[in-house]
């Protein structure tokens, strides 16, 4: 292996930089880092990588093997399921060596011909980094409205394609978000347009095809809030959404009637969340009103304020509701309980209900795409860590569930190879931690063996099982793979969430580490042998960790990483900071300041050994901006006391979610296991 020793890696120049509040005193050395456009950054980032490259030299053959290898497994000429839509069936479809998906369509029936209705390989020739989302159809079918980003900044322009003759319409929106929903009127178009400083969705437009002049219906000033558009799965009316971390309102209007005025159907209240639906003459409520893990309510169409709302499914203490599917004659409700998540169905003609049955100790099921209102099956996802992605139609009636498509892993890829495992380790409050394990069944439980361990917990974002491809290039090495369903996600219900934000965000640093500490105690493998990795908020908390428990890991990777907390969140020009005071505090309030200042992995690095580590960023990162990551190296390198591997890698064509193709997000991939590798010596 090359020694960190024997090459020596770039140094930051040091411009102190002095920052104050509360009459508290920073000093920034690495500050002048978040200055883009100074070539003297640019050098530094592309130094880095260049040291990088040397130092992982030996390993090239290594990770050109890993990536042709998980290349291997994939299904070049791969389909999605056709959905049904207004007498269309609509699917997105892959070419041999192309990297990305064909859009199209068939009129009436699978066997009709293929109607291509956007090519994304042809919009991305010329562009380092090309995403297309918000594939939207008129109601006529005739018109196709599309997002597209080219910079990675997610500054998406929505375009208008004509699905008759193929041509471009003159139409071009730039700086929205990719959501957008036709009126019925087949020409009133509504769309959500970002601040193009903050990324904030802040404003809801109405365009009018062939018309320039859009009009601005609603303007969202309270910068904690976000805006979004949609349309109703009834298509009877156009949704606006102001959300923050903690509250909500929606505006409505007839989709029919696309001029006139919106109308709030309950005004935000703090610390109430709701989202709707419309079916005949109800509209139908999923709220946190007096309901901590969120209650089902109805009310009728003329009175939507929250005093006429009827509930239909209460409060559970150990449920946590989190959506619905709405048909004409069925309803389903996705839930979680005891961490795993269910599918419930109720056959409102019958009054009968049912749960679909699923068998597998860690698994993940969610509703899948239903667009028609009166069907009798629901489309549903299933996956596992050894289970690959896969389709079902359910038919309501019968109980009967089809499989309609599973991922299909090329290369002798047989699931009966490995097993999975559901623990839970105790948290230092005595909370018990589930992890959910994968392994290779010759796998031995003799302390001896690399694990790789994963968390995020935060936003009650759930990091629920799902089954990786690539990952099983780690796991016929020897590898064992873990994900730590810690505090600040929603696994375990709402409360697991309000236990791990603000001034209980330092649970969720507690339980990850409590969780590594009891796979190490029950010999699945040992401080020499462990792992560990996160991406984001979960950047944050390899941060965390690695300050707090300095030689627990033999080695991190922090993937896009949120290190520099108080510093981000007293920006309120960056994107995404204000609509976070919620989740991690406002740092103009003394006590949130001094209490992200005691967690911030920026704030905190010491004069200690440090484990192995590999961060990731891209320069165009509209979330965690670039030089978050990059200053962190760069104290890092300044005040650690060990010669173990640190390494920054810096995509100079990409943003937060790293490479746009299939395949060139691989080599990202190849990058991390070979440092993994590389570690152990394989």
């Amino acid at each position: 292996m090359n020694s960190a020793q024997d090459i020596q890696p770039p140094v930051a120049e040091k411009i102190p930089k002095e920052l104050t509040i509360h009459g508290d005193k920073r000093i920034d050395n690495y500050y002048w880092l978040n200055d883009p456009e100074n070539p003297k950054v640019i050098d530094y980032l592309k130094a880095e990588n260049a040291y990088l490259d040397t130092i992982m030299a030996p390993e090239k053959k290594l990770r050109s093997k890993l990536f042709e290898e998980m290349k291997a497994r994939i299904k070049e000429t791969d389909q999605s399921v056709p959905y049904l839509k207004n007498g269309y069936y609509y699917y997105s479809r892959y070419e041999a060596g192309k990297e990305y998906p064909i859009f199209c369509r068939k009129k009436g029936s699978l066997e009709a011909a293929e109607q291509v209705i956007l090519n994304v390989n042809e919009l991305a020739a010329g562009h380092a980094y090309c995403h297309v989302a918000g594939i939207n159809v008129s109601p006529d079918a005739k018109l196709l409205a599309y997002a597209i980003d080219t910079v990675s900044r997610r500054r998406y322009t929505i375009k208008v394609k004509n699905l008759e003759t193929n041509e471009l319409l003159p139409d071009n929106i730039p700086d929205a978000t990719p959501a957008s929903a036709w009126a019925a009127d087949n020409k009133t178009l509504f769309y959500t347009k970002k601040d193009t400083v903050t990324l904030r969705s802040c404003k809801v437009l109405r365009h009018q095809l062939g018309d320039s002049n859009d009009k601005e219906i609603y303007n969202e000033t309270d910068e904690t809030y976000d805006v979004s558009v949609r349309k109703t799965k009834s298509g009877q009316y156009i949704v606006i959404e102001s959300e923050s971390t903690l509250s909500s309102e929606s505006r409505i209007v007839d989709a029919n009637k696309p001029t006139e005025a919106f109308r709030i159907f309950q005004p935000r209240t703090k610390d109430m969340l709701y989202s709707i639906e419309h079916r005949d003459d109800k509209f139908y409520i999923v709220t946190n009103w007096d309901a901590l893990n969120f209650r089902l309510m109805q009310t009728p169409l003329a009175q939507t304020s929250r005093q006429n709302w009827k509930e239909l499914i209460p409060n559970r203490s150990d449920v946590l509701l989190q959506g619905m599917e709405i048909f004409k004659d069925f309803m389903v409700l996705a839930e979680r309980k005891d961490g795993l998540t269910r599918l419930r169905v109720i056959d409102e003609k019958k009054h009968q209900e049912k749960f679909i049955p699923f068998s597998e100790t860690t698994y993940t099921v969610s509703i899948g795409t239903n667009r028609e209102m009166d069907s009798k099956e629901l489309r549903y996802n299933y996956t596992s860590l050894i289970t690959p992605s896969s389709v079902y139609d359910y038919n309501m009636e019968t109980g009967n569930s089809e499989l309609k498509r599973q991922e299909e892993v090329l290369g002798g890829y047989d699931p009966k190879d490995y097993a999975t495992e559901r623990l839970f380790a105790t948290a230092s409050d005595g909370t018990k931690i589930p992890i959910s394990i994968v392994y290779k069944k010759t796998f031995e439980k003799n302390g001896k063996n690399p694990l790789l361990l994963y968390g995020y917990g935060s936003y009650g974002y759930s990091m629920d099982v799902e089954f990786d491809s690539d990952l099983v290039s780690l796991l016929d090495r020897g590898f064992a793979y873990a994900i730590a369903h810690i505090r600040g996600g929603q696994e375990m219900g709402r409360q697991w969430y309000e236990d791990g934000k603000l001034f209980k965000k330092k649970n969720t640093f507690t339980d990850f580490i409590a969780c590594a500490e009891y796979l190490v105690q029950q010999h699945y493998t040992d401080t020499s042998h462990l792992y560990a990795m996160g991406g984001s908020a979960g950047g944050l908390l390899m941060g965390a960790v690695v300050n707090m428990k300095p030689n627990l890991f033999h080695g991190v990777i922090a993937q896009v990483p949120f290190v520099d907390v108080v510093t981000t969140m007293l920006d309120e020009s960056i994107p995404l900071t204000t609509g976070e005071f919620d989740e991690w505090g406002n740092p103009k309030n003394k006590d949130s300041y001094d209490y992200m200042k005691s967690y911030s992995p920026y704030d905190n690095v010491q004069r200690v050994n440090y484990p192995n580590m590999l961060v990731t960023t891209g320069l165009h990162d509209s979330q965690v901006q670039y030089y978050e990551p990059a200053k962190w190296v760069a104290k890092l390198r300044e005040m650690k006391t060990d010669h173990n591997l640190l390494l920054l890698h810096t995509n100079m064509e990409a943003g937060h979610g790293g490479a746009s193709g299939r395949y060139k997000a691989l080599e990202e991939v190849a990058l991390e296991y070979s440092f993994l590798l590389k570690l152990e010596g394989k």
